[in-house]
């Protein structure tokens, strides 16, 4: 037993940092400041009402608008009314094609007759070339007028002899016939083209292309709108001097 004792006495004591030390909790410096800076209220500034009243009449969005200018209300109107008549014309010009539905005129051939071709040297070009054109107002409901008729004579891309039409007007569903006289008078053309054609004459077919040009006015109603109208056709003739139509290719566009 005293061995026992020994022992227990000899052994260290215990380390300081295992020691616990009941310490009251102290308030830092840190909190003690927050406290205070919560407690402490900013002074309360007064302002003299003088200069108060000054500061309000300042401040541009307690001021009254300014009562518009009439030039900007008349600005306004003109340009209601130009959008309200643009979109009734809009509206109208719908109904207008869907209930009456346009066409194009049509531009065709009935018959044609080629008269002469002969050379007065080897690059001047003469002849005499007659066809009978059929103007046909598809429309059912639709007034025309051709105000502009131009019909030009080619061959392959040499433009060769011309003529101009006399206006007239056409009631809806209505055809005319009307006789074109393309007379070529000393036209150059230049070796290949006049090579080629005189090879046609002799093989008994020559191919001719007629352009036409057409201004056009519809009226619908009181309602009237104009546009330009364009037709090509390919013609295959015999050769003059009693050259007749063989085929035709014809079609009219915009």
């Amino acid at each position: 037993m005293s061995n026992l004792a020994g022992s227990i006495n000899s052994l260290p004591p215990p380390p300081p940092q295992l020691l616990r030390h009941n310490t009251p909790n102290r308030p830092t410096p840190l909190s003690i400041s927050s406290r205070q800076a919560m407690n402490h209220k900013s002074p309360r500034v007064s302002y003299p009402p003088a200069l108060l009243a000054r500061q309000l009449n300042k401040d541009p969005l307690l001021h009254h608008p300014r009562p518009t200018h009439p030039l900007v209300w008349c600005s306004a109107i003109i340009c209601l009314v130009f959008c309200l008549l643009l979109i009734s014309f809009g509206v109208a010009t719908l109904i207008v094609f869907l209930v009456i539905k346009p066409k194009y005129p049509s531009f065709d051939i009935t018959n044609a007759n080629l008269n002469a071709i002969y050379f007065d040297s080897p690059e001047n070009f003469n002849g005499d070339f007659t066809l009978l054109a059929n103007f046909t107002n598809s429309n059912r409901k639709m007034k025309i007028r051709y105000e502009y008729l131009d019909v030009e004579l080619y061959f392959g891309d040499r433009l060769i002899a011309t003529q101009a039409l006399q206006p007239f007007s056409q009631r809806p569903g209505e055809a005319r016939l009307e006789v074109v006289h393309l007379i070529s008078s000393l036209v150059y053309l230049p070796p290949n083209p006049a090579i080629e054609l005189q090879r046609q004459v002799q093989s008994n077919r020559v191919q001719y292309n007629i352009r036409g040009t057409f201004r056009i006015t519809a009226t619908v109603g009181s309602a009237h709108f104009s546009y330009w109208l364009h037709a090509k056709c390919q013609l295959e003739m015999t050769s003059p001097p009693s050259g007749v139509l063989v085929a035709r290719i014809c079609s009219t566009k915009r």
